[in-house]
């Protein structure tokens, strides 16, 4: 369906058929103002989210939608001036809506913004429909998505920090309840308050469970920090490829789909790399722009794994037409968690669906990416046809390999403690038996360097 301006115009002629129920609205009440000017901001909204095309985020909001089996009804955007407090749009756009919500039957209007309670009850009562915004339909989504125990407790988490502010006024209906004995008694507590007091005290308990998520976490990194396997972590705008990547790489299964967040567990598989050795490849749920603060904080158990990894590949689905937006927003998240998206050592960028592209059109990328910095080279790639992968393999193993020390050493073969150690402590490259000792090439991390030093006399190899 091709979305549509819904500024005060006559609408496009329709069909006469029968109504359909059970339909959705999407609206896109979008700010009229220049990109980066001080009034976007002030609204909140940061520049790469103001110079994204319009209908590219209307149509973003109405894939939303379509993700938990919505029926989009019809997409339209509404320009606004400015936010209104009470209804985030203006009185005559709410009323020419709640006419179209008529005419259509619609039962669910979908807002891609994010409301204040007051606006949403606001609205609710004025549209007689419910309404759902940017941050609710998201939440939703993750709790449709969530298979596994730790990713049902952190959507959970999520949703009760976001419904514990929708108590305002919810629910005036009720009476203060009597409490103590007799007539004397003072009063007990409102609905809202026992309301709060439940979901407080539900999120407590979600967060001490949580904390045993993070516990086991660091017990499994540290158990594979003792062998000499490093982590390198996907991350990227959701639906931008990064399980059919991680699929490509690690010849895996994970699910991976043409929707928004078709994944949202994290997933950890063996990496091979070009020249034998081993890596974990963490498969992580995908950024969006607006992405809420409280999924971001529940789901930092979970995108701990990030935040350790050594190399992190950031995928990029170059033939978006909001391509440059979508980089920006998960810089933005990266800086949320800690991680300088400038970091050349550690991150590589990944231009994805270049298959999408003729061979002209390729070329250019090539020009492109060939005019970057060398310290920010970036790997075009096509998770689906597999080109470019060798190359990005070679680079992760680059990477990953400048993190490390290459040391010549030799020791005697009957050191069985000796050998045996630098196999689950080091990378071992080469091993050949000379006169009854080994002399080996082995690559650790800098953490362990001095002590294959000190321990068996070991050289750095002359690169």
């Amino acid at each position: 369906m091709e979305p549509r301006n819904f500024d005060g115009e006559a609408d496009r002629p329709r069909s006469a058929g029968a109504k359909q129920t059970g339909r959705v609205l999407v609206i896109g009440p979008y700010l009229r103002v220049r990109a980066g000017s001080a009034d976007a901001q002030s609204e909140g909204h940061v520049p790469s989210q103001v110079q994204r095309d319009a209908e590219a985020r209307l149509d973003e909001a109405a894939g939303l939608a379509r993700a938990i089996d919505l029926v989009i009804a019809d997409a339209i955007i509404a320009p606004i001036g400015q936010i209104r407090p009470a209804t985030y749009i203006g009185k005559g756009k709410v009323e020419e809506i709640a006419g179209l919500i008529k005419s259509l039957d619609v039962e669910l209007v979908v807002m891609d913004c994010a409301l204040a309670p007051i606006q949403q009850r606001n609205l609710e009562k004025e549209l007689q429909a419910k309404v759902l915004d940017r941050t609710g339909l998201i939440l939703e989504i993750f709790g449709r998505r969530a298979k596994t125990r730790e990713g049902s407790l952190q959507v959970e988490l999520a949703h009760l920090n976001y419904q514990r502010s929708r108590l305002v006024r919810s629910w005036t209906h009720l009476e203060r309840q009597r409490g103590g004995f007799g007539f004397m008694g003072g009063p007990g507590e409102t609905q809202i308050e026992a309301d709060r007091r439940l979901i407080q005290e539900r999120i407590s308990k979600l967060e001490s469970e949580l904390k045993k998520v993070q516990a086991t976490r660091r017990l499994h990194r540290a158990g594979r920090q003792r062998v000499p396997y490093r982590v390198v972590a996907l991350v990227g705008y959701t639906n931008a490829g990064k399980s059919t990547l991680f699929n490509r790489l690690t010849r895996a299964d994970v699910q991976a789909a043409d929707m928004l967040f078709a994944t949202l567990d994290p997933t950890l598989r063996a990496l091979t790399l070009p020249h034998g050795g081993k890596a974990m490849l963490s498969d992580t749920v995908g950024f969006i722009s607006n992405l809420p603060t409280q999924l971001v904080a529940a789901f930092r158990a979970t995108l701990e794994e990030v935040l350790e990894a050594d190399v992190i590949l950031h995928v990029r689905d170059i033939s978006h037409e909001d391509a440059e937006a979508q980089q920006s927003d998960v810089d933005a998240v990266l800086r949320q968690l800690g991680i300088n998206p400038d970091d050349s050592g550690r991150i590589i960028e990944v231009w994805n669906k270049i298959d999408r592209y003729d061979s002209e059109q390729r070329e250019g990328l090539l020009n492109i990416a060939a005019r970057r910095p060398e310290d920010h080279p970036a790997m075009l790639v096509s998770a689906v046809s597999g080109e470019g992968i060798d190359a990005l393999l070679a680079a992760i193993e680059e990477r990953l390999a400048a993190k490390r020390t290459t040391l010549d050493l030799s020791i005697d073969a009957a050191d069985g403690a000796g050998i045996s150690w630098l196999h689950r402590n080091s990378e071992v490259l080469a091993k050949e038996l000379h006169d009854g000792r080994f002399d080996m090439t082995v690559r650790v991390d800098e953490t362990k360097r001095d002590i294959v030093v000190s321990r068996f006399d070991a050289v750095p190899r002359v690169a």
